[in-house]
């Protein structure tokens, strides 16, 4: 799904990822973590095209992205769900606006995104509280929501960056389980960026970034 060659990023002369070569296989959990600082967000933004690498090579389905032109862009990125820990909810939109933005973006009918958002809500566990908005909600329950906005576009690839440092053990590990159940049953690759190793037991494999350079140490057996 997700192949990265010798890929170089610096800023200036800083480097941010230094010749990494990794693959991330359909339907995989991959745990990426690393202290602040080290390049885990670069690394999202790569495969975003957010940035471009200044050498090397990046494909996802087997398209190179480094080579995109801007028309492009978009293209690729209604492939990717994000699920940011500051969840980015707009605060003067309803729940059911905010999951369905995306789908109204890409000229989705009315109809569709009213199934899709309402589905989706319910999956989270916020069935019939379309209409209720982000600041009336805790935090827990806002993060479900991010969660459905991501998912909700049916996408390819999920990135997941420190989805629960917000949240207390409880609500995280709820909202992690949700995750884990959608990916399960969309076979959805998830991408989970962190710098803490709570959850890394859960995953497939388990990276970890330190300086830019990035070592892949193991592999859990999760049946």
């Amino acid at each position: 799904m997700i192949q990265f060659f010798h890929v170089y990023k610096s800023f200036g002369d800083q480097f941010a990822l230094q010749d990494v070569s990794v693959q991330i296989q359909k339907g995989e959990f991959v745990y990426l973590t690393g202290p602040s600082g080290a390049g885990k967000t670069t690394f999202l933004n790569l495969i975003f095209a957010a940035q471009r690498p200044n050498r090397g090579q990046i494909l996802f389905n087997g398209q190179n992205i480094t080579r995109l032109s801007p028309r492009s862009i978009p293209f690729l990125r209604r492939n990717i769900g994000v699920v940011f820990q500051d969840f980015k909810l707009i605060d003067s939109r309803t729940l059911g606006e905010n999951v369905g933005l995306a789908l109204e973006v890409l000229g989705t009918p009315r109809d569709v995104i009213d199934r899709r958002v309402n589905a989706v809500l319910g999956i989270v566990g916020l069935r019939g509280r379309a209409g209720e908005y982000p600041p009336t909600l805790s935090g827990g329950e806002q993060q479900r929501v991010a969660l459905a906005r991501a998912f909700v576009i049916q996408p390819r690839v999920l990135f997941a960056d420190e989805p629960t440092g917000n949240l207390d053990d409880e609500n995280g590990s709820m909202v992690m389980q949700l995750m884990l159940d959608l990916v399960e049953e969309e076979g959805t690759t998830l991408l989970y960026v962190t710098h803490s190793s709570f959850f890394a037991e859960l995953a497939d494999e388990v990276w970890e970034i330190h300086s830019g350079e990035l070592s892949t140490p193991s592999c859990n057996d999760n049946g």
